[in-house]
Order: C-alpha cells, then sequence, then structure tokens
C-alpha cells in the first residue's frame, strides 16, 4: 500500500475509539468525503444533514482502508473492514484526542473575528521551513473540522496549526481542550456574529476561551491595537495564564510592524521581536495581511521556530482564494475577497483596493455584498463602509443584499454603479460597465455568494479571450 507508516492500525483506532473491529486494517489518511477521499483512508461516516453511512459503500469501493461506523451497512460485505462506535462525531473526537496525545508537536491554534484561515497559511509556510507540520485543511475549524485536523496528524510531525472558529459561546472552548495547544492566537475582535453575541465585549470572551485549553507554560498571543485588547488579557490572566505576549504597530507590542511597503503584489515588510529587528518580504498585499504576518511570526518564534528562517518563508505566501486572492480577467485586475466579510474585514479590503493603481483609463470599482449576523446594528455598519469607499477612493459602487441597501442610499450619486437584491442579479449590471484597466474588489459574508460574481467575471474574460 505505502512505505508511509500507517496513520492508525487498526489497533490503535480501536483502542482510542473503544469500538468493534471487522478486519485488520492500517489508515494512511483519514476522511469524511468521499470526493476528496484517497486510497488508504479511514472514511468517518458521520450524520449530519447527509448520512454518511449511505457512501460507506463507494468509500470501500474507492479504496478506503475502513471506515468508522455507528451501524454496519446493509450494502457492504459481512467481513468489509470496519470499526463500529457508538457514535461516529464521538469516535471522530476520540481519535482527535488520541492524535495529539501522542504527538511530541509544538501546537499553536488561531481564531479571530478575520485573518484566522490566512494566519493559519502563513503558519503552515514559516513553521514547515523548519519541519513537518500537520495544519487544518481549508477552513475546517468547527466540531467536526477541528478533530478531523487532529485526527489526520502524523506521530513525527514537528508542528501542528489548528485554526478554531466558533458562532455561539462554549464553542471555542470545547475545541481548544482537544487541541491543548503550546501557544493560542487571536487575530482580532471585530463586529462578527453580533446576531448571537450583542456586542464587542462578548465576541472577546467568547474568542478567550481559546486560552482555557493552553498548555502549562503556554502563551496567549494577543492584538495590541485592538479595543478589547485588555479585555483579552484579563481572560487570560484569570484562565491561569503566565506568559502573555502582543502583536501590533505601537510601542512596546512584542511583535511590533515598523513599517509595511508595496512590493511587486506584495510588500517589503520591518518587523520588531523583542529587542531582534528583522526584515522580509511578503507575497500578498494589505496592512491587515501585514499584521498577520506578524502575528504568525511571533507565535512561530514561541513555538521554538528559527524567526528569521519563518520571516523567509513568507516571499512564497500568496493571498488565498476569496481571501484577497488576485487574478487578470483580461485587461481587469480582480482582487477575490469573497469568501466572508464584517465591517473590520471590509475596511481592510477597501483600504487595499485604494492602494491598488489602476492602469489609464481604469477606475477603482467596489462590489459588495451583505455583512450577515450584524445583529441590530445591521443598518448602521452597512451605512458607515461609505467612510472607507471614500478613503479607497472607489469610483464606482456594486452593491447587493436588502442590507446593502442603507448603505446604497447614502452614496453619492456619481459613485453608484448599481444596486440588486442578489449577487446573480448584480452580476450583469457589473460585467456590463467594466472597461480597460480596472481594478475589481468583490467582497460579502459567505452566505451573500459572491463567489457567483467572481464566476461572472471569469466567464467574461472567457467570452473574450
Amino acid at each position: 500500500m505505502s512505505t508511509r507508516a500507517a496513520l492508525w492500525t487498526a489497533q490503535e483506532a480501536a483502542q482510542a475509539t473503544g469500538g468493534k473491529l471487522v478486519g485488520q486494517w492500517s489508515a494512511y489518511g483519514v476522511s469524511i468525503d468521499t470526493r476528496s477521499l484517497e486510497r488508504g483512508d479511514l472514511f468517518i461516516a458521520l450524520k449530519g444533514e447527509r448520512d454518511g453511512h449511505g457512501f460507506v459503500a463507494d468509500a470501500l469501493q474507492k479504496g478506503a482502508a475502513a471506515a468508522l461506523v455507528s451501524e454496519a451497512p446493509a450494502n457492504v460485505a459481512p467481513d468489509a473492514p470496519l470499526l463500529i462506535v457508538a457514535d461516529t462525531q464521538t469516535g471522530l473526537e476520540a481519535l482527535g484526542r488520541a492524535a495529539r496525545a501522542r504527538a511530541a508537536a509544538k501546537i499553536v491554534a488561531v481564531t479571530g473575528s478575520a485573518g484566522k484561515t490566512t494566519t493559519k497559511e502563513m503558519l503552515r509556510l514559516m513553521l514547515g521551513a523548519g519541519g513537518s507540520v500537520a495544519a487544518s485543511a481549508a477552513s475546517y475549524n468547527n466540531q467536526w473540522g477541528v478533530p478531523l485536523s487532529l485526527a489526520r496528524m502524523a506521530r513525527d510531525n514537528a508542528y501542528g496549526v489548528f485554526e478554531i472558529g466558533m458562532n455561539h459561546a462554549g464553542e471555542i472552548r470545547a475545541l481548544v481542550k482537544q487541541v491543548r495547544p503550546h501557544a493560542a492566537l487571536i487575530t482580532t475582535i471585530a463586529p462578527a456574529h453580533l446576531e448571537f453575541f450583542g456586542s464587542l465585549e462578548t465576541i472577546a470572551d467568547a474568542k478567550a476561551e481559546i486560552f482555557e485549553g493552553l498548555e502549562p507554560s503556554g502563551a496567549a498571543i494577543i492584538p495590541a491595537g485592538n479595543s478589547q485588547f485588555e479585555r483579552l488579557k484579563a481572560r487570560a490572566r484569570a484562565a491561569g495564564v503566565k506568559r502573555i505576549l502582543s502583536f501590533g504597530a505601537r510601542e512596546g507590542a512584542d511583535a511590533r510592524l515598523i513599517s509595511a511597503e508595496p512590493h511587486g503584489e506584495g510588500q517589503a515588510i520591518v518587523a520588531k521581536l523583542g529587542d531582534e529587528r528583522i526584515g522580509f518580504t511578503l507575497g500578498a498585499a494589505g496592512a491587515h495581511i501585514a499584521m498577520n504576518a506578524i502575528a504568525a511570526l511571533l507565535a512561530a518564534r514561541e513555538l521554538g521556530a528559527d524567526a528569521t528562517r519563518a520571516a523567509g518563508a513568507l516571499a512564497n505566501f500568496i493571498a488565498l482564494k476569496g481571501r484577497g486572492a488576485r487574478f487578470a480577467a483580461g485587461d481587469i485586475e480582480i482582487i477575490d475577497d469573497s469568501y466572508n466579510a464584517n465591517p473590520a474585514s471590509m475596511a481592510a479590503a477597501l483600504d487595499l483596493l485604494g492602494q491598488t493603481g489602476p492602469k489609464p483609463p481604469g477606475r477603482r470599482i467596489a462590489v459588495l455584498g451583505d455583512m450577515l449576523e450584524l445583529g441590530k446594528d445591521s443598518a448602521d455598519l452597512h451605512r458607515g463602509l461609505a467612510s472607507a469607499i471614500a478613503a479607497a477612493r472607489a469610483d464606482l459602487v456594486f452593491l447587493c443584499g436588502p442590507h446593502m441597501a442603507s448603505l446604497w442610499q447614502g452614496l453619492p450619486a456619481k459613485n453608484r454603479g448599481a444596486y440588486a437584491e442578489k449577487s446573480s442579479e448584480l452580476a450583469p449590471e457589473l460585467t456590463r460597465s467594466l472597461r480597460a484597466g480596472d481594478v475589481v474588489l468583490v467582497k460579502g459574508s459567505f452566505g451573500s455568494r459572491m463567489s457567483v460574481i467572481i464566476d461572472a467575471l471569469k466567464a467574461r474574460e472567457a467570452a473574450t479571450a
């Protein structure tokens, strides 16, 4: 099957989960989705909107080493390789805890209102310069994503990087106790999920749950310039954390951003870690990206990585799809920040648009969709984007979604491109308005389906190629 060491033998998996074995097998990976399953994976039949037990036969047909199930499916052979447990979600969590317990890796957990996945991917790259890294795939940061990521961690990984998300209080607390990090990093606290939390203070408290799972002598890493800095610090102390570090642009931060200047499609950064001054290039633009890099650099140092080598790896970092990635659609430049949005990340993306000069006779164009889950202050927070749009010197603004109607009403007539209820209705209005040299920023919450706009821009390029 493979010259690699098995990730899980049947006996190890059974011992971790307390499950009943059928057959003998060795697994080299762990999967919950037959579409991405690889030969040799242990398939976990989770019960969600679609019951994974209905896909066990397909998984085995595609070469799965075995399947973790709560009951043997009727359409598989009696001797099919299985691990039968009372509940597959609980079984997955047990595998994750067992993988964490046997690992010698240094672990960092990342959360925050924005920048989690970008910072996690920076850490994957930076730590990878000095050793093997296990890291969350994509945005696998919820009740199944975290244990799945842990269960995939190899015994000999030098580092682990795990993203932890939330949409209700107590969620991070449960997940971080599985991860048990040596460093816990909060990227920022911003208005996100206000519909569920009501205030920045309650968001900060929920994010601060990440400190409760820190290993003894572990470090809490928090944003120095954030309005919730003192609250986060107090929460870390209340959790018994002795080592509290900060990052930011202000004097006194443990990791300080000294300068960030444009450099190609990225930026040249000078930072200070304690008394050490480090200059490096980052292959992605934006002040918020630079701050994520400083936070990641501090976390990497805390895990014992060589800071200079780690910083040097960031020359190869590029903005992620849907999180600031750039591409050309013919003679139009696109900034794809379509994955998600809250007021802070909107402001950061608009700032990036302002830094990007269009080629004559092009214009700066902002295409924005609703920011969701903002609660009773939603209208005010959407209207409040007008100042960031003005600062970005956006020539035209295209908006979609019922919440964006409040912003549309306050825009100067000269800046109005078009407004629509849905992204699918806005896309043709935008594509008809484009001209050579335009720079187009696309951003909105995931539920606003701004990826439809990105697909329309790509289709426009294909039609004109």
